[in-house]
């Protein structure tokens, strides 16, 4: 090993380290998804079943298998717990600025580092590096593959040919067909921009195929003869028509994914803006007639085009939104900015639209301090607080926005580009740990509350939620491991049990459980929640 790639080595683990490992248990598990997906995979673990997911004892199909095996792992070396759950999603995300800096190293040597740091600090990255969710699993597959296909089509290697299909099926495990599907679309459009459509029947290469099958098909023949609804559970209601029908109420905008793609981006947005217009530029002024005899600079710049745009078309058109389905799109933002600044090391920063570029770039990198360093007042209160605690998070954003763009302006020029937009990016990492980690957990996570209940308790008790969100449902089924019954689903426990409402529900409550006794146990204020004893149907017993 070479003395720079040592170098490279300590820079980027020590980077993956802090913005993808660096405060992963310090708040609960968060939102209906995380918990429940971690409650899964401690019930396949404890059965020592790697097929069938489960929650609750009763099979969980609505996902592949590939985070609830990676959780396994992690449960069995680390114990079962909230960060071991997350451990997953922060390996997937190092494993994808690995592969980013190994590609360019291959095919695009002296700036490596630069793409896989650019693509490390992406929001969006860095956000689901830290969720026990299947979104990061399925983007770094993808994104592999998506490399992988590139390194193939520049050198003709059916080794990375290979690979490519390896991890498509591997996506194709994160999160089912979509993987394959979006694969197959981003190639197609990326044929059909280069009037290459024999590229499309060149990559349909049947050894390829076969690995494809041969590392995708088992676990979906296995839970498929062992759960025989998995097909209509999976593929017609979780894939077909969750996307053509809005049935989980996750129904957004048409243009919903252009923000989550830019807060995706971020701090890079400006610049990845800026080289995809000039590459759709550069295409329609000049490749449509002659990309096929241009070099393999401009193409990968359009194929990165390709993979940024395809995701969020396409999901666009989905009845069905949520934020996560559009990550395997943001590491073709780095990819596209690296191709844009490998180009322009020697731009000058004197003309006008460069100035405004760079400007632009230094406030919004810098910007995004100010809800970090707010972000216990901004969870609390919803809402940025005014005075003082403003005023001082914008001069600090201010002053290391303009000393960005100074820099920037200077005759180190975008050499230095990366170096300076990663200082804001450590800041704001620090800052929403440090400063938001209690406030996260105890707004959103039912942690706090399940410990809360425990230190009351004095023997283990069923558990029921009524009128509360999921995510409090799911939260207190993982942190209890035990399913928590919901009223409104008629499953009022017979048994003695404790129950967890919204404030100032006792009347409610009381109509539900009439003629049992019941009896206030506390109130959890940040989540605005009471929580009851209910005793046994037909007892008399006093708690």
């Amino acid at each position: 090993m070479t003395t720079r790639t040592r170098t490279d080595a300590i820079l980027i683990a020590g980077f993956c380290a802090f913005l993808f490992f660096y405060g992963l248990g310090t708040f609960g598990l968060i939102g209906a998804d995380e918990p429940r997906y971690a409650q899964v995979a401690r019930e396949m673990l404890e059965r020592r079943d790697w097929v069938t997911p489960t929650l609750g004892g009763q099979p969980w199909l609505e996902k592949p298998p590939l985070y609830y095996w990676q959780a396994m792992l992690a449960y069995s070396l680390f114990g079962v717990s909230d960060w071991a759950a997350r451990v997953p999603s922060a390996l997937d995300a190092t494993l994808l600025v690995l592969a980013v800096y190994l590609f360019f190293r291959r095919f695009r040597k002296g700036v490596e580092v630069d793409a896989a740091l650019i693509t490390a600090s992406c929001a969006g990255v860095i956000g689901y590096a830290h969720a026990a969710s299947m979104d990061m699993a399925l983007a770094a597959t993808f994104s592999i593959g998506m490399l992988a296909w590139w390194a193939w089509r520049e050198t003709d290697s059916r080794s990375y040919l290979a690979l490519f299909y390896a991890f498509v099926a591997l996506g194709m495990l994160a999160k089912g067909p979509v993987a394959p599907f979006l694969a197959a679309v981003v190639i197609v459009v990326y044929a059909a921009a280069t009037r290459e459509l024999r590229l499309v029947a060149r990559t349909l290469w049947l050894p390829g195929i076969i690995l494809f099958v041969a590392i995708a098909l088992p676990w979906y023949l296995a839970v498929q003869l062992r759960n025989p609804e998995f097909f209509r559970v999976f593929i017609l209601e979780h894939n077909l028509a969750r996307f053509s029908q809005d049935l989980y109420h996750h129904r957004e905008p048409f243009w919903y994914y252009l923000p989550v793609m830019a807060l995706a981006l971020i701090p890079w947005l400006v610049f990845v803006l800026v080289a995809f217009v000039q590459t759709v530029r550069l295409w329609w002024r000049e490749g449509r007639a002659s990309t096929r005899d241009a070099d393999f600079e401009f193409q990968l710049s359009l194929f990165a085009g390709c993979w940024l745009i395809v995701p969020v078309l396409f999901f666009s058109i989905s009845q069905s939104k949520l934020p996560g389905y559009i990550l395997p799109g943001v590491p073709a933002g780095a990819v596209l900015l690296v191709q844009y600044l490998r180009q322009r090391l020697e731009y000058s920063a004197t003309e006008t639209a460069a100035k405004w570029m760079i400007v632009l770039h230094a406030v919004l990198a810098s910007a995004v301090l100010v809800p970090a360093l707010l972000i216990s007042r901004l969870l609390n209160e919803h809402r940025l607080p005014a005075g003082k605690p403003l005023v001082i998070a914008g001069i600090v954003a201010l002053v290391l926005g303009a000393g960005i763009a100074l820099t920037l302006l200077s005759k180190l020029g975008l050499r230095m580009l990366r170096f300076v937009t990663l200082i804001p990016v450590i800041l704001t990492v620090a800052a929403v740990v440090k400063l938001g980690s209690a406030s996260l957990d105890q707004t959103l996570s039912a942690r706090p509350l399940a410990q809360e209940i425990v230190s009351m308790e004095t023997h283990p008790l069923p558990v029921a939620v009524y009128g509360v969100p999921r995510e409090m449902e799911y939260g207190l089924t993982f942190y209890r491991n035990q399913l928590t019954r919901r009223y409104e689903w008629g499953s009022v426990p017979a048994e003695e049990h404790l129950l967890v409402v919204p404030e100032n529900w006792q009347a409610e409550v009381a109509k539900r459980v009439a003629g049992r006794r019941i009896s206030f146990l506390g109130h959890f204020a940040p989540q605005h929640v009471d929580y009851f004893w209910v005793a046994a149907a037909g007892s008399n017993s006093k708690h």
